[in-house]
């Protein structure tokens, strides 16, 4: 039967230990997003119960943790936590209830890496590409210029694409989620234009612009007459990156990841789309205590 959240659901006693931790390494191997949820404590009856949720459209549910009310509560909070690639323990009344606490329940998420795509073979996007990899980023360079889209200006990617941002959204758009990242950093209009509109048609969780403010003034306009809403606008982050007078492509790399963290985190931190005047600093000299 269909589960309330539109998951392909066919929970089952039946289901043997075996046969999710099968279900759950075959997606493992093929990169298919999956989460366990497993009671480690509660009621004698349901100690040891599992669940597995894999990935997809709608997702699919194995194994069961006893109790019909439980595994539709459970299964709620492991697709939220599958989708933001956490681990957490949760607690639970004896049904599910969410005040409860007679059933704790272990949640592991499987989850590939989150990835990264930067459109433009810039200077700016080897720094970004590098400080992305450290963070643990799956990141892809994509640019329709062959000449600069090349493996060896840009060896740390883990893809380097020769192709239209859109066509490049069109084929993988699907793929991207809360945990995804898109930074655009060209300033030709034939291309970041029809990048950002591809990319505000994903559910990616962060999309980052470079340019001033004067450029991104006229990019508004540009993407106002391409039919871009106003609530869709507002899910661009440009300039781009934190406000922590970055000037050099290494710490303007660092602020646009300080700004994807504290985006994802929900944390409260000085991005530059929110602060007025200029977005670089003139550089200061330190000074010795007096």
């Amino acid at each position: 039967m269909a589960g309330r959240s539109g998951c392909s659901w066919s929970p089952s006693i039946g289901d043997t230990v075996s046969t999710l931790f099968d279900a759950l390494a075959a997606a493992i191997g093929t990169e298919r997003p999956a989460t366990l949820a497993e009671v480690v404590e509660g009621p004698e009856e349901l100690l040891g119960r599992k669940l597995v949720l894999l990935a997809g459209n709608p997702p699919e549910v194995l194994g069961t943790l006893g109790d019909e009310d439980l595994d539709r509560v459970v299964t709620r909070d492991v697709e939220g936590a599958l989708a933001a690639g956490s681990t957490v323990t949760r607690h639970y009344g004896r049904h599910g209830e969410a005040r409860g606490r007679e059933v704790s329940v272990f949640i592991e998420s499987f989850a590939p890496p989150p990835r990264m795509v930067i459109f433009g073979a810039v200077d700016f996007t080897a720094a970004l590409a590098r400080v992305a990899k450290i963070l643990g980023y799956r990141v892809t360079v994509c640019d329709a210029r062959p000449v600069f889209a090349t493996r060896a200006r840009f060896p740390m990617a883990d893809e380097v694409v020769v192709s239209w941002p859109d066509r490049y959204l069109a084929e993988v758009g699907e793929q991207l989620g809360w945990r995804d990242a898109v930074c655009v950093l060209t300033h030709d209009p034939k291309f970041d234009v029809p990048a950002i509109v591809a990319a505000l048609a994903t559910r990616v969780g962060y999309l980052g612009v470079m340019g001033s403010r004067r450029t991104h003034h006229d990019r508004l306009a540009r993407l106002r007459e391409a039919g871009v809403g106003e609530e869709e606008l507002s899910r661009l982050m440009s300039p781009i990156g934190l406000d922590i007078g970055a000037c050099t492509p290494e710490e303007t790399a660092v602020s646009i990841c300080a700004e994807i963290i504290a985006r994802r985190s929900g944390s409260q931190a000085p991005s530059l789309r929110d602060r007025e005047g200029p977005i670089h600093r003139k550089a200061m000299l330190a000074r010795e205590p007096t």
